[in-house]
């Protein structure tokens, strides 16, 4: 079953994202209309970019492939 965003509930701002490198889950959170247990769904399923283990207890998505994710979405 494919998930639409509902285009009247309006997308925060995704100006905070800085042009490269990597961003944490609360940046990412602020972009996106839905929670972190549906962004970590949306990973494991493939409709979301997967993020990076940076290290042992960080974990953090590319800037570029949250804005590409974005600009599919018509959001940018």
């Amino acid at each position: 079953m494919s998930q639409h965003i509902n285009s009247k509930i309006p997308l925060p701002s995704y100006g905070s994202l800085p042009v490269s490198g990597f961003v944490r889950q609360p940046a990412v959170l602020a972009c996106v209309p839905f929670s972190a247990t549906t962004l970590w769904r949306k990973c494991r399923a493939g409709s979301f970019p997967s993020p990076v283990k940076l290290s042992e207890r960080v974990t953090a998505w590319r800037v570029e492939d949250v804005r590409q994710w974005l600009k599919t979405q018509g959001t940018i």
